[in-house]
């Protein structure tokens, strides 16, 4: 199981957040500003190990790397930085389903469940 920084509370939260939006972007075809705004801010204001964790669990769960390769996606997420990490991650359709799926290759699957790593 690797270790993350994301407190369980935050990476809860995000996840429902970034679901939400993803529904209302394939429902009226634009986000409401507010929860865009709300998940901006949230997002951004991870320390810049935690955004690599999010874009890291996010290239797991789509099958770019395996749970073996956690230390190596997240140095790539680190290499790659450029611009916001809001953008980054809202500009991949369904990003919230590849976090969640990346939680469960490393071994948190049940944080939706428990709120717990």
């Amino acid at each position: 199981m690797q270790e993350l920084t994301i407190p369980p509370s935050a990476m809860h939260i995000l996840l429902e957040q970034l679901r939400a939006l993803e529904v209302e972007v394939r429902r009226d075809g634009e986000g409401r500003d507010m929860r865009r705004a709300e998940l901006r801010a949230e997002i951004e204001g991870l320390n810049r190990e935690q955004q690599h964790e999010l874009v890291a669990l996010s290239w797991i769960g789509r099958g770019d790397f395996s749970e073996g390769d956690w230390t190596e996606a997240k140095a790539l997420a680190a290499e790659r930085h450029v611009g916001p990490t809001y953008d980054y991650l809202v500009a991949h359709p369904l990003v919230s389903e590849h976090i969640a799926a990346g939680l469960e290759e490393i071994g948190h699957d049940h944080l939706m469940l428990d709120g717990e790593y």
